[in-house]
């Protein structure tokens, strides 16, 4: 039974494995921003409310008015006057018109339509901006102009499993 005593021990052993991986990485990135411009074009809006008024646009009793016929994206209007439909009874009335902006018609490259929300930048000056990853991993940045972006990652991975 002795002499069984060692290749039982190997056997209930357990196994040991051991993989390792190892991972260094190093990056710079350099973006010099481009001249944009974001534009954001306001609609034509019409809203009418009340109660306990006559209302008229003019020439027709009851009208509500409302928008016309767009022309280069902006919509004919018609403006409502209202009066109190029987004197001493509780009356209100509320109106509002938000005029769209113009569409262009004619615009050249780099032109922008004079919408009612722009949003202009201009563009980057690369200047000093510079990056450099030496043999060492050790990483140099240098800030550029404006509209410039320097970044730089130093990744060190370990897997053991």
């Amino acid at each position: 039974m002795l002499k069984y005593f060692p290749l039982l021990i190997i056997l209930l052993t357990p196994s040991v494995k051991a993989d390792i991986y190892h991972s260094i990485s190093s990056s710079v990135k350099l973006e010099v921003s481009a001249a944009a411009t974001a534009a954001d074009r306001i609609g034509n809006s019409m809203s009418i409310s009340g109660s306990g008024v006559n209302t008229t646009d003019g020439t027709t009793t009851g009208s509500v008015g409302g928008l016309g016929t767009a022309t280069n994206g902006v919509n004919s209007y018609t403006a409502i006057t209202a009066s109190q439909l029987t004197a001493g009874d509780a009356f209100s009335f509320s109106s509002s018109y938000t005029a769209g902006d113009t569409v262009a018609t004619s615009l050249t490259v780099g032109q922008v339509s004079p919408f009612g929300d722009l949003t202009s930048t201009s563009a980057g000056t690369a200047g000093d901006l510079a990056g450099s990853i030496d043999t060492k991993n050790d990483i140099t940045m240098t800030a550029g102009g404006a509209g410039t972006t320097v970044t730089g990652q130093f990744v060190v991975g370990l897997t053991l499993d």
